[in-house]
């Protein structure tokens, strides 16, 4: 049984600068924010934005700042913990630090991470990804929201949607320009026909193809599609049970992960991993347990073996 957690924590990554501050501050006077009990804010990197002293006693939330990693231990939360007994416990982590020191952490007891959100400057994610990527997949990877900031209709959101969504299927991602969230953004056509009888799935388009399923799947339900795809068996889906899909890379060589939807058909038990297959299946939508909700399943028309792909790799820019 799971320990109950006494204190929440709300962590929040990203980039110098990439609205971690606006965010906080805007969030700290609004209603839903107040709490009855003290709230402990651990600031780990100050950037341009001030917090407004009045808003932080009506809120009754006491600041500490830590300037190095080192000095962020579990002794020093154990300390905060005791002087001010706080009922939720905020962390503005920085940015060029690795989330994930932070969740091997020991926490003082009855703590929990129960939110983690990643802020994201639009203007400067591109050069953020060409310079720091493994730093950004490894902040997405858990996060349960990324919002990205300060954006314009004329970037490549879409593109950026998907270079986080690869990472981590289940993020919830928003984009917001000067007057707020941005709606209806996705209306790209796509680079195959939705409307064909079966839709052709081009090997260079398959990573669209699979964020594009999962969003949209007012789209594919009751489509049938063809692609070709690497398979992948496993000893904990049924006999009759495959995955076809594709290595995508999220960061480097060295980080890379299989995606793709399972897929029934009785020709699966007759099936090797690794070996290559061109499919034409039909779409439907289901709960299943490894996506943690509602997903595309797929169901064989035709398989037939193929030889590999030249390019096996998909990459998400």
């Amino acid at each position: 049984m799971e320990e109950e957690i006494r204190v929440p924590i709300y962590f929040m990554a990203g980039f110098l600068e990439s609205g971690k501050s606006t965010f906080l501050d805007f969030t700290i006077e609004q209603d839903y924010f107040q709490i009855d009990g003290p709230t402990l804010l651990i600031l780990c990197e100050e950037g341009e934005v001030e917090f407004d002293p009045k808003k932080l006693k009506k809120s009754r939330t006491s600041v500490e700042v830590i300037d190095k990693f080192e000095d962020l231990t579990p002794e020093r939360l154990v300390a905060y913990d005791a002087f001010y007994r706080p009922e939720r416990v905020i962390i503005e982590y920085n940015g060029m630090w690795q989330v994930s020191k932070f969740e091997e952490m020991q926490l003082p007891k009855d703590w929990g991470l129960v939110q983690q959100i990643v802020t994201v400057d639009a203007s400067t994610f591109q050069v953020y990804m060409n310079n720091m990527k493994s730093l950004f997949v490894e902040m997405v990877r858990g996060a349960d929201m990324v919002l990205f900031n300060r954006c314009t209709k004329d970037m490549p959101l879409a593109s950026f949607r998907r270079s986080v969504k690869v990472v981590n299927q289940s993020a919830e991602i928003i984009f917001e320009d000067d007057e707020g969230e941005i709606e209806d953004i996705f209306a790209e056509k796509m680079p195959f026909d939705v409307e064909a009888d079966v839709i052709d799935i081009m090997d260079e388009d398959y990573g669209i193809w699979f964020i594009d399923a999962m969003d949209h799947p007012e789209t594919y339900e009751g489509k049938k599609v063809a692609f070709t795809a690497m398979v992948l068996k496993s000893r904990e889906l049924p006999k009759n049970v495959f995955v076809p899909g594709r290595m995508a890379m999220t960061c480097c060589a060295e980080d890379t992960s299989f995606i793709g939807y399972i897929c029934k058909t009785p020709e699966a038990k007759n099936l090797k991993t690794g070996k290559w297959v061109k499919l034409v299946a039909k779409v439907d939508y289901e709960y299943v347990e490894s996506y943690h909700k509602e997903g595309p399943v797929l169901t064989a028309l035709s398989l037939e073996p193929t030889e590999p792909l030249a390019q096996e790799l998909v990459y998400f820019n």
